[in-house]
Order: C-alpha cells, then sequence, then structure tokens
C-alpha cells in the first residue's frame, strides 16, 4: 500500500490560497457636519427662500421741549437657494452576479456605499461655506477680525492663542451659545505635543489631551474636551481656503481652513435645505444585462450668520 507524504499532497490537494467568507470594508470616519447646519423649514416648493431681516434703534439723548428725532431701522434679506443636485449610481452585470461569490454581499453593500457618498460630499460642503467668507481679508465684524493666519510655530500652526483670538471674535460679535472648534489632524498633532510645561500652565485642560487623546471612548468623536470655552473636535473634511496672504501675513503651503464658531438654534451659522432626501432608485437594463442603482439628493447650504464664523488657516501637514 502506497503512503501519503506532504509532497503528493502539495501536488494537488493542498489550496494554496484560502478566500474568506467576508469582505473587508476601509474605515470611515464619524460625520458630524451637519450637526452644525440650521435646517430650513417653510420651504415646500421654489428653489429660493428669502427671509427679511432688520437692524437696530439708536438711542438718542434728549431734553425738554426739544423734537424727537425718528430713525428709521436698517433692513435687509437673505437669499438661499437649492443649488445642488448630486448623486452616486453602481452597476452589477449579469455575469458578475452569476459567477462571483461575493454577489450578494456587494449589492447589499451599494445603498450604504451610495449613502456614504453623499453624506461625505454633505461634509465637506458644510465645511467649504467657511470659505465664502472674502478671501485675502480679515471679515472685521465689531472691529475682531473673523478669518486670520494661524500664530503659531511662525504662522503656520494654531496656537492657544488663535483660541483666545476667536473667542474675542465671537465675544465682540455677541455671538452666544455653544462654542464648537473643528481642527485639521495635523493641528491635533500640534497640540498632542504641547504636553509640557507651557500647555499645563496655560491651560489645564490639555492634561486631558495626556490621559485620553482627542476620540471620546464615550461619544467616539475626536474631541479633546474644553479649550478657552470652545469644544474642540477633529475632522480630515476641512476645507483648502484660496487666501494668499491676510493682513500681510501669508497663508502657509498645504492650507486648511481650521473652523471655530458659535451653535444653536439661530445662532448656528450654517442653514441649508432639502428639497429632496437622498432616496435609491433601480433599473434593469435588458441591453447591457445589468442592475443599475443609483441615489441622488437634492440640497442647498450657505453661510447664514458670519458673525458667528471664524476661521483660522494653518497648513495640513506636520
Amino acid at each position: 500500500m502506497a503512503g501519503v507524504d506532504y509532497a503528493k499532497v502539495n501536488e494537488n490537494l493542498v489550496r494554496a490560497e484560502l478566500w474568506s467568507s467576508e469582505l473587508k470594508d476601509v474605515l470611515q470616519e464619524q460625520l458630524m457636519g451637519t450637526k452644525y447646519v440650521r435646517m430650513l423649514s417653510g420651504f415646500p416648493d421654489g428653489n429660493q427662500f428669502t427671509i427679511p431681516s432688520v437692524g437696530e434703534l439708536p438711542m438718542r439723548e434728549t431734553a425738554e421741549l426739544t423734537p424727537v428725532v425718528y430713525d428709521t431701522m436698517d433692513t435687509g434679506e437673505f437669499n438661499f437657494t437649492i443649488d445642488r443636485y448630486v448623486e452616486a449610481a453602481t452597476y452589477i452585470t449579469d455575469k458578475a452576479k452569476q459567477d462571483s461569490y461575493y454577489s450578494q454581499q456587494l449589492i447589499g453593500m451599494f445603498p450604504t456605499k451610495m449613502r456614504r457618498a453623499l453624506d461625505e460630499n454633505l461634509e465637506s460642503s458644510v465645511f467649504s461655506l467657511a470659505n465664502t467668507q472674502t478671501a485675502n481679508d480679515l471679515n472685521t465684524i465689531n472691529g475682531a477680525a473673523h478669518r486670520f493666519v494661524a500664530s503659531g510655530s511662525t504662522n503656520t500652526v494654531l496656537a492657544l492663542d488663535d483660541f483666545a483670538k476667536a473667542k474675542y471674535a465671537l465675544d465682540k460679535a455677541q455671538a452666544g451659545g455653544t462654542r464648537v472648534a473643528i481642527i485639521d489632524p495635523s493641528q491635533e498633532y500640534v497640540f498632542n505635543t504641547l504636553v509640557g510645561a507651557q500647555a499645563f500652565t496655560n491651560n489645564p485642560a490639555f492634561g486631558g489631551i495626556v490621559n485620553g487623546g482627542f476620540v471620546s471612548e464615550v461619544t467616539g468623536m475626536r474631541f479633546i474636551r474644553n479649550i478657552f470655552g470652545f469644544d474642540v473636535y477633529v475632522s480630515n473634511f476641512l476645507a483648502t481656503p484660496a487666501d494668499t496672504t491676510i493682513n500681510g501675513v501669508s497663508v502657509p503651503a498645504s492650507p486648511v481652513t481650521n473652523i471655530f464658531m458659535s451653535v444653536g438654534g439661530d445662532l448656528t451659522p450654517f442653514v441649508g435645505a432639502y428639497r429632496q432626501m437622498p432616496r435609491v432608485e433601480y433599473e434593469r437594463n435588458k441591453d447591457l444585462r445589468r442592475d443599475e442603482y443609483v441615489m441622488n439628493a437634492r440640497f442647498g447650504l450657505k453661510l447664514y450668520r458670519p458673525e458667528c464664523l471664524v476661521s483660522v488657516i494653518s497648513k495640513s501637514t506636520i
């Protein structure tokens, strides 16, 4: 009787490569942009929405027998447009569906992947609204700059002074509410390195970075805690500015716009509206012998309260 050794088995009976029964997916960042958008109501049709605005009245000193001075209030209007029509689409051919072991897993992923594509686009679109401020300008409101270049490391990275300056700008604009800062991961790195005496001297909250980093164990959001009144979050979806210099200070190479803002109800700096929420449609293409899937949506976004927004430009590298 002939025996069986490894050479015999390996020739035809050992699988050289094993395939898993599951598909590996990519890692995805938790999105947060829509938390800072006030969705408009009372907009059932049309593609343009107008919100009238009014200013303040002055107070005047007066005296007996002096005629009253009647002042008029300034008025204006805010125009909002549904101007975005977006979609994500894909397909699977009959042959791919019939022959692939993973075809049903793939088809099951289509709606999730299409929605993720639309949601990431929305996230980037929300944060890019910071760049609708006037480029190459301080965007001064009540004497305080609402757009400037970061002051750390020769005007390339965020410093604690920038947090203080952003707080001052929002205070001067009377923008109360909850204060939120959203910074680039490169700037998280800067603060992670500020764990020496200077960081603790200026702000004891930096102790939280050493203990737990920027990611909240409870919420999963990349949150540091509070610095000078700002709840600080980290995002990879912040926009690239078009500015070159602001108030004589050059914008660093590979720039990114970090966002500081007041949020809550009418204070929230960004507004938006959906005319059509994301929806999936399916169609059979008999000519190309494939199943086609598409998700589309219509919406609009706009900077509503510039006084509640401060943009600080830094580099996006370390």
